[in-house]
């Protein structure tokens, strides 16, 4: 459960910063539905850039922003992609969000809005005296500095050494601070080690993704809804949601699925990881180049037991791919011998490596059930290709130059011939046996108690139901610090 504890010292601190900075906080009401964001906000979004470093980009943080990059408002239906059968192999419909357009370029800014506000609006965090502290495998960090410099707050990001470095260098601008930790995206450990480091000065607070409930509060009430929207616009008569995948990351995404479970009883929920470190899998360690995706770990916020497969992506795919989707050959073949539509061609460039996993994932899934034309795959795409443009370079100096005979084996090989290898279909033993694996992370090294984690599989009711009810609650906390403020 999200703690709404009041530090009234705190708390009349940050409506003083708020008022002095201008700022109004968005509800979780106003997120899922920007219908509800009153006409004032909308005006000055008319003005005022997508990643602007303005307070009023807070009211951004959605699925339904229009593809813009200044002066959007909002449109009825999310931000979304459906790939094509010529494109995945497989006739089940595929569909995917579009991360592109929120403020960062990644749905990030959400997560860590769900983690930050709740201690925010009830003075826990108080901005004058604490900095917030972002761990990461690369994208919450950014969501995380990003919002901290919107309410006006000093951050930390911690990220691994070894990633792109397109998101150093923006973060070099955005966050007080940037800690690069050893390794790639799978070593969280090391991640948690200089977190735990850091947790001893008095001026710092943690916002750790992995384990805040703040992030699957937001991604069930945002992006579960945001998902059942796109999929009521484009289901055909006789179409049904058959399923939708998420790579684990923090697995705050998989608490869309939950959402989309309660409302779709028939769906199957899908959890991605790298097949170079399946811990979901087999228990699996190692590195790997699927960037975001931090692994060797079962997140402390992943509902386990609401996950239906288990699947494992080889990091080679998503690699070749993103150099097929965002070189000239690449396109070329996709339009000229696929012929596929030029336009469309060109929003393959909304898939970063993740995407990409999380679109193989739904590949797999489709061809192990069988699936046909009447059934619907969902899925996310955390960020797109402006963060990897280094790694494209790299996969050119690796490989030589590009060409379309090289983009139909790339094709061919790593997204047509995909197998339903590397995947599990879930019992109750399985699922139960993955979630043990949170002991070894969460009680013997993080602070929390067997009690606890075995809450998190008995008592449904009593923890995931009753976080994912918070919103309510939040947004009356965030209305009346808002009302405080007395901007509106």
């Amino acid at each position: 459960m999200i703690d709404f504890t009041v530090n009234k010292e705190g708390l009349r601190h940050n409506i003083e910063k708020a008022r002095e900075n201008h700022i109004i906080i968005p509800t979780i009401k106003q997120m899922r539905d920007p219908e509800l964001i009153p006409d004032q906000i909308k005006e000055k979004l008319k003005t005022t850039g997508l990643w602007d470093v303005d307070p009023v980009n807070l009211f951004r943080i959605s699925w339904k922003n229009e593809p813009k990059e200044s002066g959007g408002l909002y449109r009825e239906v999310p931000n979304y992609i459906e790939l094509p059968s010529a494109l995945t192999g497989v006739k089940a419909r595929i569909f995917a969000m579009v991360g592109k357009w929120f403020p960062t370029g990644c749905h990030k800014v959400g997560a860590s809005f769900g983690c930050l506000a709740p201690r925010l609006v009830t003075g826990q965090f108080d901005a004058t005296r604490h900095k917030a502290v972002w761990p990461s495998t690369g994208n919450y960090c950014r969501g995380g500095a990003f919002n901290s410099k919107l309410l006006s707050c000093d951050s930390i990001a911690i990220l691994p050494a070894e990633m792109s470095r397109e998101r150093f260098e923006w973060l070099s601008k955005i966050a007080g601070e940037v800690i690069a930790t050893p390794g790639c995206e799978s070593n969280v450990k090391e991640i948690f080690d200089k977190t735990w480091e850091l947790k001893q000065r008095p001026d710092v607070m943690i916002f750790n993704q992995f384990e805040e409930m703040g992030n699957p509060l937001w991604h069930y009430n945002v992006t579960g809804y945001a998902l059942a929207d796109t999929f009521e616009a484009i289901k055909g008569e006789h179409d049904r949601f058959a399923g939708a995948c998420f790579t684990s990351g923090s697995a705050g995404t998989m608490s869309a699925g939950d959402y989309l479970k309660e409302k779709y009883p028939n769906l199957k929920l899908g959890v991605g990881e790298a097949l170079q470190c399946s811990t979901i899998l087999d228990n699996g360690f190692g590195g790997h180049r699927i960037e975001g995706i931090g692994d060797k770990h079962i997140p402390w916020i992943h509902n386990v037991k609401n996950t239906d497969m288990a699947i494992a992506i080889d990091d080679e795919d998503s690699q070749r791919l993103l150099r097929l989707f965002n070189t000239e050959p690449g396109k070329k073949y996709l339009t000229d011998t696929l012929g596929l539509d030029s336009d469309f061609v060109e929003t393959l460039s909304y898939l970063g490596i993740s995407g990409i996993a999380n679109i193989l994932c739904c590949i797999k899934m489709a061809k192990y059930y069988e699936l046909t034309e009447h059934d619907v795959l969902g899925t996310v795409l955390t960020d797109s290709a402006v963060m990897y443009q280094s790694r494209i370079d790299e996969l050119n100096d690796m490989y030589g130059d590009y060409s379309q005979q090289a983009a139909e084996l790339d094709h061919n090989l790593h997204m047509l011939a995909l197998k339903d290898d590397n995947l599990l279909e879930l019992t109750y033993k399985e699922r139960k046996r993955i979630h043990n694996l949170k002991y070894y992370t969460w009680v013997e090294q993080q602070g929390k108690t067997a009690e606890e984690l075995n809450a998190l599989w008995y008592d449904t009711e009593g923890t995931w139901d009753a976080v994912h009810k918070q919103a309510e609650q939040l947004d009356e906390y965030i209305e009346a610090f808002n009302k405080e403020v007395g901007l509106m």
